[in-house]
């Protein structure tokens, strides 16, 4: 594999007006496309967030087909990109949805990931509001020669994940996040993204919300840990082009998932 794909991490702070989330969507869409991104990924929540959460998520859950994912196809189409963007998605029982992160082309749904690791911690307890993803084969797909994987937020402090991923042939982790502020929170998503990055010597793009909830700092990683770009505390984008020959020549030097010697086993709680 030769060349380079470009891809974007999108930041914005997502509300509880559907319509104005897409719009954002769209406009920052607009703005990577025309700085030469083939994909673009957004926070965690982009079709409907509200702080704290309450009765209104079940009220706003769409399905993978329904109108957030059809929009997200026709923004696609509009600027020739994949688009990776979360979706409250319906959920079995009518109370609790479902935390996913759609992955969507001119043509539809490419892949879809519900968030295993539900944020009960550091005094949340996203459980009481969402259903945990199921156990399975990760779903990935390929942009340009490179082969992507999604995580979600909380995902990150498990690097069972990222490992799984890479398992199945991913060479970029996507993460849309809500990462929420707080004492040393902005250390620890820096630390751990460039950590999944190093120790899977895989490229990683993650999107956040701004300040005041999120700390922001969206950023796409190389697989030897390197910062290529990224967005400090506003509203926007940053584009950076992976040279896809480097996994080869990164992993020639550095073998280390040829080297392990433990295998990645699920557990049921």
């Amino acid at each position: 594999m030769t060349g380079t794909v470009a891809i974007g991490v999108a930041q914005f702070a997502p509300t509880a007006d559907t319509a104005a989330n897409l719009e954002a969507i769209a406009q920052l869409v607009a703005t990577a496309s025309a700085r030469g991104a083939r994909l673009v990924v957004f926070p965690e929540y982009s079709s409907y967030f509200v702080d704290p959460f309450d009765s209104s998520l079940a009220e706003n859950a769409q399905n993978l087909d329904g109108p957030f994912v059809q929009a997200l196809a026709r923004i696609a189409e509009t600027h020739a990109v994949m688009v990776v963007a979360g979706l409250l998605e319906r959920a079995a029982d009518g109370r609790r949805v479902r935390n996913t992160v759609v992955a969507v082309a001119a043509e539809g749904l490419r892949a879809h990931y519900r968030k295993l690791h539900l944020y009960d911690a550091f005094g949340q307890r996203e459980s009481d509001w969402v259903e945990a993803g199921e156990l399975s084969t990760p779903e990935t797909f390929e942009v340009a020669g490179l082969r992507f994987g999604l995580m979600t937020c909380y995902d990150l402090r498990f690097p069972e994940v990222g490992r799984t991923l890479v398992d199945a042939g991913a060479d970029v982790l996507l993460v849309p996040a809500e990462w929420v502020r707080g004492p040393l929170k902005e250390h620890h998503w820096r630390t751990l993204l460039h950590a999944r990055a190093i120790e899977n010597t895989v490229f990683v793009a993650a999107a956040d919300h701004p300040p005041p909830l999120g700390v922001g700092n969206s950023l796409i990683v190389d697989p030897q840990g390197v910062e290529l770009a990224a967005v400090g505390t506003s509203t926007d984008v940053a584009v950076a082009h992976l040279d896809v020959s480097a996994l080869e020549r990164i992993r020639r030097v550095n073998p280390a998932l040829r080297l392990r010697r433990f295998g990645v086993t699920p557990r049921d709680s």
